[in-house]
């Protein structure tokens, strides 16, 4: 066995890596970029060093410094995880030049399978099906145009290296084929260094069901039952399960059988993920192997009872599988969803300071997470924040510890999407089994648009106001002291609320416009409030803002403010009235830019293309225009709330018919 291991990844992932390593009595260390100098795996591993600044491609995505870490910190291994370079040929063999431990496949394995277009033909050569479609040699834009002109719409064109929704179009017409094989080809050359694309026929409400295999350096292959990943955004999953609900135990066998195929053919090492397409028919397709550990890994381990890192570990130092195919049982239910730094209506990606991160706990409840309270979420990585998992002895008891536990958990700072994962869970479709990779379409407005806070959240607004410590220093709090007994405050959170409080021998009286209550504190804590609201008691979780308070309550979290007082400083006018300044959601880079100064654009025309946290997002016109300004050229880096386009609307006796 390794007596150090290096873990050449960040966040979640590498908290986990470091866990398993001290259960075994290994010493993690690990590599870290300028920005995450003091993240939580920093904080953890046993030594760590710098590769580079924040950028991927100038720290996690550099092999070779990775390497030299190893080397300096005499680590015998190398974990990469997921993502940044734990499918890439090139660490896996300067790892074993500099005669360290790649904790993974082969390099051989590795090539075999992390080109789609190679992946597609070994698995038709072992005599597994494969989607009807186009990943031959040449690449140019006629012949992918061509192509998919043949195969006919719907279409997926996606990259050929790499996953994650990275580099993937869907294509419901023909007149949109070009402009997707560009867009497809600029993302994927981004993302993975290789910009080769495959055009496939768009199967229609499939399931998204993997196999997990793990196969030693002896011959011996296994595989550990599926998961259901279905439930996706952008086609990047957010919901895994296991087992599925869609599969019964012949179609489970063939499924499992295919995927023990492929690794022997592949002359496949390690832990590896074989994912298939599911139709409604009960027909299945080879979709891609990957050749890691999948994020959705602790739900397998949940079912099985077998620690995959244990296991990753113990084949990369020549341990034979400790176990036969026939010895693998898979008993309840395991469901996770993923929890990121994002808007839960629109996807698009959040950052800021992690004010209160409060994980959920309790029977059948694991929480992965790669940060804590205090903590920054970047512009620079995926913004993936935490893994929350549950176990039930069956589906119906896993979805209600789902529901309970999204309902505990507390983000305050970042923009998340647990509304979206509350949705999920309680929607009677998720309840019935009956998802497919087109869900979250088929159901769209699944979350309801923002709207104001609830009462509830408002009085625990107002008690944290009055009873803030010292009273002398707090401006928020001292404003009780002007008004005699009844205590005036506003708070401004997707409208203006005005609010009266009148303390009482025994807690307050609050008043809305049209509502009031009684409020007892029953406990005021660090960052949790307890109060007993006409009777009933609720628990909230709050942190302080610079404008008010961050409020959490039933997993929702509220940004309630105070105004600020009105100076010479907050009132500004724009000059030109006439112009619609269109401001960037998040900080990223201009990719691609559209129209040119002066051009007349139409309503829905893209405007220009933003890249941040590895995707990109598309900024349209949302009405007839002319372009007046465009402050940056593409490459530019901008900041969140820079402003990217001056858009002159069209008189109405001018708007195109």
């Amino acid at each position: 066995m390794f007596n150090r291991i290096l873990i050449a990844n960040r966040g979640e992932i590498a908290v986990r890596i470091i866990r398993a390593c001290r259960e075994l009595g290994i010493s993690p260390v690990v590599v870290y970029s300028e920005a995450d100098a003091k993240a939580l795996h920093v904080r953890m591993a046993d030594a760590a060093v710098l590769i580079g600044p924040p950028p991927a491609a100038q720290s996690y995505l550099r092999a070779e410094a990775i390497v030299e870490a190893a080397v300096k910190l005499k680590a015998e291994a190398i974990h990469p995880g997921y993502g940044f370079l734990s499918e890439s040929v090139k660490l896996a063999e300067q790892c074993a030049a500099a005669g360290i431990t790649f904790i993974g496949p082969p390099p051989h394995a590795i090539a075999a399978m992390g080109g789609k277009a190679e992946a597609r033909a070994l698995a038709q050569a072992a005599g597994v099906p494969v989607v009807p479609g186009y990943d031959g040699e040449d690449q140019s834009d006629e012949r992918l145009i061509a192509e998919a002109r043949r195969i006919g719409p719907p279409l997926l064109i996606k990259a050929s290296a790499g996953g994650g929704g990275k580099g993937m179009r869907s294509v419901g017409d023909l007149a949109e084929i070009p402009a997707a094989i560009e867009g497809a080809r600029r993302e994927a050359r981004a993302a993975f260094g290789d910009d080769r694309l495959i055009i496939e026929r768009l199967v229609l409400r499939p399931r998204h069901v993997e196999i997990q295999v793990l196969a030693d350096r002896y011959g011996n292959v296994v595989h550990l039952g599926e998961r259901d990943c279905s439930i996706q955004r952008r086609h990047q999953k957010i919901v895994e399960e296991a087992p599925s609900p869609a599969l019964t135990p012949a179609l489970r066998a063939a499924m499992g059988n295919a995927a023990v195929a492929i690794a022997r053919a592949a002359g496949y090492v390690n832990a590896g993920t074989v994912e298939f397409i599911l139709a409604p028919n009960g027909e299945f397709y080879f979709l891609e192997m990957n050749t890691r550990l999948q994020v959705e890994h602790p739900v397998t381990e949940l079912v099985c009872g077998y620690d995959l890192v244990h296991l990753q570990i113990a084949i990369a130092a020549g341990e034979p599988l400790p176990f036969r195919q026939e010895e693998i049982t898979v008993r309840g239910h395991a469901i996770e969803v993923r929890l990121y730094a994002e808007d839960p209506r629109t996807y698009l990606p959040a950052v800021g300071k992690v004010a209160l991160f409060v994980a959920p706990q309790g029977p059948g409840v694991r929480v992965d997470a790669g940060l804590t309270g205090g903590d920054e979420v970047m512009v620079h990585y995926d913004p993936l924040l935490a893994k929350i998992i549950v176990f039930g002895a069956d589906r119906p008891q896993a979805v209600a510890r789902l529901r309970r536990a999204l309902r505990e958990m507390a983000v305050l700072g970042p923009t998340t999407n647990l509304p979206l994962l509350q949705a999920i869970a309680e929607h009677p479709a998720f309840a019935d089994g009956a998802t497919h990779t087109g869900f979250l379409t088929e159901h769209e407005g699944i979350v309801p648009p923002a709207g104001p806070p609830p009462r509830e959240v408002l009085v625990a607004a107002a008690i944290l106001t009055v009873t803030a410590e010292p009273p002398a220093r707090d401006p928020l709090a001292a404003v009780w002291r002007l008004g005699g007994d009844t205590i005036p405050l506003t708070f401004t959170a997707h409208g203006e609320h005005r609010l009266r409080v009148t303390p009482q021998t025994f807690g307050w009286h609050v008043a809305g416009d049209h509502w009031h209550v009684h409020a007892t504190l029953v406990r005021r804590g660090d960052y949790e409030l307890a109060l007993d609201i006409d009777g009933q008691r609720r628990q909230f979780f709050f942190a302080r803002a610079n404008d008010g308070w961050l409020i959490g309550w039933r997993g929702e979290a509220y940004h309630v403010q105070r105004p600020a007082p009105l100076t010479a400083d907050t009132v500004i006018r724009t000059a030109d009235q006439n112009a619609a300044r269109f401001n960037a959601p998040m900080p990223g880079t201009i990719v691609r830019l559209h129209v040119a100064v002066g051009e007349q654009v139409r309503e829905g025309q893209p405007l220009l293309v933003l890249e941040a946290m590895k995707m990109e997002h598309t900024i349209v016109a949302p009405y007839a225009g002319i372009v007046r300004r465009l402050p940056y050229q593409t490459g530019a880096s901008v900041a969140a709330g820079a402003h990217l386009v001056d858009l002159e609307p069209l008189p109405a006796n001018e708007q195109p018919d």
